[in-house]
């Protein structure tokens, strides 16, 4: 079962997925190509120490697009019989229009490649009594933080999916890809007002993940926030220094920024970076990379959604702008070569430019001295979602746990806390970046569904940002 060894996928043959393309060429279009996958699934939901839901789903499907110059068109279906995936073919090309010569051959090049995610523990046939046990220390943790803390829900899910690329330029490509995440969430209460905070780590693991993390450390953290945020007074308004710390606060790259990174936006002109290659877009000190090959990392993926392998990209290279993140389709569109970005939640979605594991680079300021050198600002020690409109860049993102700094000293805690902006004039402004690189895990949407991303960062200070605050 290692990836790229050959093995034909579960349910499909060879000389069906040939049919299946040369079906989607019959009468339209240029290029085809089908993704299929066989995927299951495991996890299991508790809530103040007690289970109260555990699950087991599979899904099987296929898509097929089919491109006619700069268009295509995506069909998909569960059916995956002779019969149905030939006329779903046949329906797909009728629709690309005008048939053009393809030069499909029928015959395939299976790709070989290493894995870089090795996994331990498959989800596959595991009880799940045994990790909903473990989910119940999460609870006994957190509740001896305070008696502040009401309610503490922890989960897991788990799953491994299973694919095959195929397209009529020959290209063969199954993969296999099996990751886990844990939840950890508590609520603080007092006099009718709530606080919650969450802490909720993946990996591009099986179920030996849970060996790797300290679900109890973790859901003291989480009971801790929430109940300092409980007493924390109302954040001011204004403009300030802002210091971000690390992992998850490189959401505000990966919103602001990434998505406009995105050759799906790009390429319609419809991002503020469009037709900025070789231009700076952000302060000398700014390298912004997304690396979908990092071992074992919540985003990382061998190949992309397309067959393509996935690779170390550098976005941002000391404040110039070096590549975007391009799928194949949009590489039609633009001129330029795909970079194994392209990604889509399931069989039933077409793929499309979609980050992996973004992140701003190391720096060498110290953090200590980033803060005593700021006599007056914001410090975000936990980001949480917002809304972002990608081509403009204007953001507006909530702060869960936030902290005056003054005097050159951490204060005190301050809730409401929003960072309001735009992400070009962001990247222009971040003026300092430590060293203490971390990554932070997330579910990201876009038109190909949502799919497992990773954002990071180091600690940064912007040196002027909008802080929109309820006093």
């Amino acid at each position: 079962n290692s990836p790229g060894a050959g093995r034909s996928f579960l349910v499909l043959s060879e000389s069906l997925v040939s049919d299946t393309l040369e079906a989607a060429l019959s009468t339209g279009g240029d290029f085809a190509e089908v993704f299929a996958e066989e995927r299951t699934s495991t996890g299991a939901v508790t809530l103040n120490g007690a289970v109260e839901r555990a699950s087991w789903s599979a899904i099987r499907g296929l898509g097929i697009r089919v491109y006619s110059g700069f268009g295509a068109v995506y069909a998909y279906t569960n059916d995956l019989s002779r019969e149905s995936l030939v006329k779903m073919a046949k329906e797909a090309s009728i629709a690309a229009g005008e048939k053009k010569e393809t030069g499909f051959s029928g015959s395939f090049e299976r790709l070989k490649f290493s894995g870089l995610h090795p996994i331990e523990v498959y989800p596959a046939g595991k009880s799940k009594r045994e990790y909903a046990e473990r989910l119940r220390l999460a609870y006994e943790a957190a509740k001896g933080v305070s008696a502040l803390v009401t309610e503490v829900g922890a989960s897991y899910g788990s799953y491994t999916q299973n694919v095959l690329i195929a397209n009529s330029d020959g290209l063969w490509a199954e993969d296999e890809r099996t990751r886990t995440r844990v939840i950890v969430e508590a609520i603080a209460t007092n006099a009718g007002e709530k606080q919650v905070s969450t802490r909720s780590p993946g990996a591009h693991k099986g179920l030996e993940f849970f060996g790797e993390i300290d679900i109890e450390e973790m859901a003291r953290g989480a009971a801790e926030s929430a109940c300092r945020m409980l007493g924390a007074q109302l954040c001011p308004a204004g403009q300030m220094p802002v210091l971000i710390d690390n992992a998850f606060g490189g959401v505000i790259f990966h919103e602001a920024c990434g998505h406009s990174l995105e050759a799906t936006l790009v390429a319609r002109n419809a991002s503020v970076f469009s037709g900025k290659l070789g231009t700076r877009i952000a302060s000398d000190i700014v390298t912004a990379i997304d690396d979908g090959t990092i071992p074992n990392a919540w985003g990382s993926l061998n190949i992309d959604d397309e067959g393509t392998k996935t690779r170390k990209n550098v976005l941002i290279e000391n404040g110039i702008l070096k590549s975007y993140m391009i799928d194949k389709l949009n590489a039609r569109r633009m001129g330029l070569a795909p970079t194994g970005s392209s990604r889509r939640e399931s069989y039933e979605y077409a793929p499309t430019s979609r980050m992996t594991n973004t992140y701003i680079a190391p720096g060498t300021d110290d953090i200590n001295e980033m803060i005593a050198s700021t006599e007056y600002g914001l410090y975000c020690k936990k980001m949480g979602g917002g809304s972002v409109q990608p081509s403009t860049g204007d953001f507006n993102f909530a702060v869960l746990e936030a902290y005056m700094i003054r005097g050159g000293k951490i204060s005190e805690p301050v809730r409401g806390a929003t960072l309001i902006g735009k992400g070009s004039e962001v990247l222009l402004d971040i003026d300092r970046i430590a060293g203490n690189l971390a990554l932070g895990e997330g579910m990201c949407g876009s038109l190909s569904g949502a799919v497992p991303t990773c954002v990071g960062q180091p600690m940064i200070r912007v040196k002027k940002m909008t802080v929109g605050g309820r006093r």
